[in-house]
Parts: C-alpha cells; sequence; structure tokens
C-alpha cells in the first residue's frame, strides 16, 4: 500500500472506533501532536491520547478535503468532525503523517482554537434547537 493509502486506512480505522487497528499502522517510536500541544511519543502515549478521545466522544469522522503526497510525506485538508450524544463539533484540520517503511512515524495536526471552541458552540446550539423542536413536536 502507498503512503496515501495507509494514511487514509489510518483515519477509517480511527472513524471505526478501532484504536488497536490505527496504532498497527504506526512505528513503535511514532510521535503524534496536536499543535500546539505537547506530543506523544511512542504507542504507549498516542495509545493513551486516542483511548482518552475515544471515551468523551461518540462518534470520530474526517471528511476530506484535499490528501497529497510528496514522497514519505502526506499532506491532509480535512474537516474532523467530533461527536458526543447528539452535538456534532466540525472543524478545519491540516494534517501531516510522515511513513516510514510501510508505518506512520509522525503525524501533527494543525487547528485554530477559536475556530474549535466556536464550532463546540455551534454544534451545542444545533443540538438545543433540535431538542427544543422534539419537544414541541414539530
Amino acid at each position: 500500500m502507498n503512503e496515501i493509502e495507509l494514511v487514509e486506512q489510518f483515519l477509517a480505522a480511527l472513524e471505526r472506533g478501532d484504536i488497536e487497528g490505527a496504532l498497527a499502522l504506526c512505528a513503535d517510536d511514532v510521535s503524534y501532536r496536536n499543535v500546539p500541544l505537547p506530543p506523544a511519543r511512542g504507542q504507549g502515549e498516542v495509545g493513551r491520547q486516542l483511548r482518552l478521545m475515544d471515551r468523551y466522544t461518540t462518534g470520530f469522522e474526517a471528511r476530506m478535503i484535499n490528501i497529497a503526497a510528496n514522497g514519505p510525506v502526506v499532506m491532509t485538508e480535512r474537516i474532523d468532525v467530533l461527536r458526543r450524544g447528539t452535538v456534532a463539533v466540525e472543524f478545519w484540520v491540516c494534517g501531516i503523517f510522515e511513513v516510514r517503511d510501510g508505518e506512520i512515524v509522525l503525524w501533527r495536526d494543525y487547528f485554530d482554537w477559536t475556530t474549535f471552541v466556536a464550532a463546540g458552540v455551534k454544534g451545542a446550539g444545533r443540538a438545543a434547537i433540535g431538542a427544543i423542536q422534539r419537544a414541541v413536536g414539530r
């Protein structure tokens, strides 16, 4: 499988909630960073972060806008969707993945925190409006 297919399979595993399947596509010394947060290094730390995200969400989706590779480096531009119950938080993400020997060795995501917080407020508002509409029978 080429580098783009590897990254697509990795994100698909995360969408299925298959943390172990996603980690199986990573090197033992993988580094993951949600910029500007500190990096997680190694499968143990990365797995802990992914399980924490999985514990506090009920779903994840990566809507790919663009994906491109330059040798071992894959760049994704996507809309990530985090769900918790009826709340969906949709925000733009640019991801950089580096692949070595058929494994992801680096995963770095960039997103704007202000946009993320605004998306959370918007998602909560949509969920509240939906609940009110259901309560009044619309």
